[in-house]
């Protein structure tokens, strides 16, 4: 997720304890929905879609705070 910015992220996650919390969800959540969807675990598809959205979420708030902290 976002190589352009991987030093960064280095740099946030160990010094904003909020971006470090974001990121760790966000990560989080990629592992739950490719379980559900490589059939490590069952769940309907409105529970893989809620999940997604929620990641999705998450992942412009991360990409906003990165933005913020380059500039």
């Amino acid at each position: 997720m976002f190589p352009e910015y991987r030093d960064l992220i280095s740099r946030l996650k160990t010094s904003d304890a909020h971006f470090a919390r974001l990121f760790d969800r966000h990560n989080e959540l990629d592992q739950r929905i490719r379980h559900f969807e490589e059939g490590v675990q069952t769940a309907d598809g409105l529970t893989i879609e809620n999940l997604k959205k929620q990641k999705l979420k998450l992942k412009d708030e991360l990409y906003q705070m990165l933005r913020k902290a380059a500039a």
